[in-house]
């Protein structure tokens, strides 16, 4: 468990500070014992039919402005504070933004596809974007590994999420997310504000700051999360 954050979770705002404290917080548990969402949280309020848990608080964190979401640990869900946004897109750039990795050969073209449309919308919801592009029965396959990887590189993230209402005006089911490049969110001078450092020391830098936070986890863990 963190030496800084022990507190369990009871709402959106503990959520936002927990990340905010953390600067990296993966939604469900993973080598790191204590470090996840899942692990912070009462179990109790993880299905519950009467009280909020941390399903419906991550949409109020992500359109929050304080952390960025999505896909970026291990292809799975997680924050990352406002804080360290730049450090952390930094390094899973690798110094690239995406015209210049499309440029270099290192991105596919469902990727830019993805990307452009996302990009050129500002906001996207999954379902129009999967219709736009035709990922629908017997059309473009991959939705979900193109996406993913465009989280886990930072060049989208997740901005919302939308959920369909009853005839009384409560939402039900699971949200449909809503995407958008984190440049969309956040500015574009506040996500290549860490592009003068080396990915390298960007890395240094986070690793840093988890270690001090982290005193029980490995350099090899951290690294592991911190790499995706």
């Amino acid at each position: 468990m963190s030496k800084r954050y022990a507190r369990q979770l009871h709402s959106a705002d503990d959520l936002i500070a927990a990340v905010e404290q953390y600067g990296f917080l993966p939604f469900f548990r993973n080598e790191i014992h204590g470090f996840s969402i899942e692990e912070l949280c009462p179990p109790e309020l993880w299905f519950a039919d009467d009280v909020d848990g941390p399903w419906e608080w991550k949409g109020p964190a992500a359109r929050s402005g304080k952390c960025l979401y999505g896909k970026l640990f291990n292809k799975k869900a997680g924050f990352v504070s406002r804080e360290w946004i730049p450090d952390f897109a930094n390094v899973r750039r690798n110094g690239y933004d995406f015209d210049a990795r499309w440029d270099d050969g290192l991105a596919s073209y469902k990727d830019k596809e993805l990307y452009e449309a996302i990009a050129g919308e500002g906001r996207m919801l999954s379902k129009r974007l999967k219709e736009a592009l035709n990922y629908r029965k017997g059309g473009n396959t991959g939705f979900e590994t193109c996406i993913t990887r465009l989280q886990m590189q930072s060049y989208v993230c997740i901005a919302d999420f939308v959920y369909m209402q009853d005839r009384y005006g409560k939402p039900y089911g699971w949200g449909v997310a809503e995407y958008a490049t984190p440049e969309e969110l956040f500015g574009y001078d506040l996500i290549t504000s860490a592009y003068q450092r080396d990915p390298q020391e960007s890395k240094e830098r986070m690793m840093q700051h988890l270690s001090s936070i982290l005193p029980d986890a490995s350099a090899q863990q951290i690294t592991k999360i911190l790499k995706g």
